[in-house]
């Protein structure tokens, strides 16, 4: 489909075209929570210190959140189809760079080539679908399809990691990807449709670096605030990064053709969209990540054994995307943000109040929650923000959605993770340890289970003691705190949808 073609009906195939689609978003999803259960033995081959865990893990969703309102854009006028090839193409090529990693800082710049690739892939699935599916209800479902993809990309992502570390080591989780880039490739140059805006104009490269530099500057100060060690450099980046947004906010205001229509969120359930986006995948990132710390680090699971026990969440969220949908006819879109936003709440709010030590029932019962909460509030939120714009203009709503979701996850394991951390050091104390050991052991629960292990027996189970209580504790804390935020936000974003509002993708 070109600039000048009228939409048409794909027939079966645009099925097929969803499959294409669906395939390079499960993998691209998975990447953001599949080093989660690979963290010990990254630990091990590359002495990879407390800061630099935290990088390796989010540096990936926060880079891509940061670029996916450009590649948006960009999508929109050169091809969405295009785009998502030579994304994918580059995917594959930063899975070899970071599976052949000899240590962090390469491992860090694979994961940034991914979230480039990553960026170049995501927002063009949900632009695709929203120019393949012309009736508003086949397109609802097939979004129902593309959430429960995203959704169980992250959740099962440590579980695959989790199988494929313990057989062949961490770099398999990157070597996965290859075979599946290929293939994907090849169907989508036969299968997909190519589609690009009509009426788009030159790229505004200036506003496209605005939008960048402000969401990673944003990204960096948050996370080092939260940490508790933002220094001036840190709080520099943070309110560059607000200035940088409000530049490029205002520029998008002026603009002829925007990058982005900031106009949209004026309109309350585009607005509601977006903020339900981002907090239930700010939710779901951070518990995955604390969750699978829980499992191999207190409890001793291995790799598979604790990705197996996130499957609760896995399963939940696929039955809750694929009958949201549904229950939105049923219900309408404020119901259904309602419930799925408060499951995120009350499975955090359960998880602060459960008696220490914490017990995998409880977990389990967590993990169920979130995927309910998540699976409902993602697949509601990606209806709304698709059928806000016009067909032209689905790329930016693509774009508001997947930065909303990998900034999610790359944000809930930065400030979360962070808050987490701070409270665990802070609670490390009373240990029969001195200088490099002691500083080792109080920087993360990783670092004080290593350490443990070099001890005897009375100091070990001393120290190993000591550990878990902190990590209850600062789990318990976290949980309030993000308890808190998402009921609040729950509250904002319900506010916004009138009531009766349906999806009904007419423009």
């Amino acid at each position: 489909m070109t600039a000048d073609s009228p939409a048409r009906d794909f027939g079966a195939t645009r099925w097929l075209m969803l499959a294409v689609l669906c395939a390079s978003l499960l993998l691209v999803a998975m990447d953001a929570t599949i080093l989660n259960v690979a963290l010990p033995s990254l630990i091990d081959d590359l002495h990879v210190g407390p800061l630099e865990q935290l990088w390796i893990i989010d540096v990936y969703g926060l880079v891509l959140g940061g670029l996916l309102i450009t590649t948006g854009a960009v999508g929109d006028r050169v091809g969405r189809k295009l785009l998502f090839l030579s994304g994918f193409v580059l995917f594959g090529i930063a899975s070899v760079v970071a599976a052949t990693a000899q240590s962090s800082g390469q491992l860090i710049a694979g994961r940034v080539l991914l979230a480039l690739g990553g960026a170049m892939v995501m927002p063009s699935t949900l632009s695709l679908i929203r120019n393949i599916f012309a009736d508003p209800r086949e397109r609802t479902l097939a979004i129902g399809i593309w959430a429960a993809v995203a959704g169980a990309g992250a959740t099962i992502g440590p579980l695959v990691g989790g199988m494929v570390v313990e057989t062949f080591g961490w770099a398999s989780a990157f070597w996965l990807n290859v075979p599946v880039v290929v293939l994907t490739v090849l169907a989508g140059v036969w299968l997909l449709p190519e589609y690009r805006s009509p009426h788009s104009g030159q790229l505004d490269w200036l506003s496209a670096l605005l939008s960048i530099a402000g969401i990673i500057g944003l990204a960096w100060g948050i996370k080092h605030i939260a940490k508790g060690e933002a220094g001036l450099t840190d709080w520099a980046f943070f309110l560059l990064g607000l200035l940088l947004l409000a530049w490029f906010a205002r520029r998008q205001l002026a603009a002829a053709d925007p990058l982005l229509d900031v106009r949209l969120f004026r309109n309350g359930p585009f607005t509601a969209a977006a903020l339900a986006t981002l907090l239930a995948m700010l939710a779901i990132g951070a518990a995955l990540f604390l969750i699978s710390l829980w499992l191999q680090y207190i409890h001793g699971y291995s790799p598979s054994e604790a990705g197996l026990r996130t499957m609760p969440a896995a399963v939940t969220l696929l039955i809750a995307s694929l009958s949201t949908p549904w229950l939105m006819h049923r219900l309408g879109v404020r119901a259904v943000l309602a419930i799925g936003l408060g499951a995120l709440a009350l499975g955090f709010l359960g998880l602060a109040l459960s008696p220490e030590p914490t017990s995998y029932p409880v977990i389990a019962l967590v993990l169920a929650t979130f995927g309910i909460g998540d699976g409902m509030a993602v697949t509601a939120a990606a209806a709304v923000l698709v059928s806000a714009v016009p067909p032209e203009r689905a790329g930016q709503a693509g774009a508001v959605s997947e930065t909303n979701y990998e900034l999610g996850i790359g944000l809930g394991v930065a400030l979360l993770g962070s808050v987490h951390g701070r409270v665990f050091t802070e609670h490390m104390t009373d240990l029969p340890l001195r200088g490099d050991a002691l500083t080792d052991a109080r920087g993360s629960v990783g670092g004080a289970v290593e350490v443990a292990s070099e001890l005897d027996p009375e100091p070990r189970a001393q120290v190993l003691a000591a550990t878990e209580h902190a990590f209850d504790v600062a789990l318990t804390i976290t949980s309030y705190v993000s308890a808190a935020i998402v009921a609040t936000v729950a509250v904002v974003a319900v506010w916004l949808v009138p009531r009766g509002f349906r999806v009904t993708g007419r423009h």
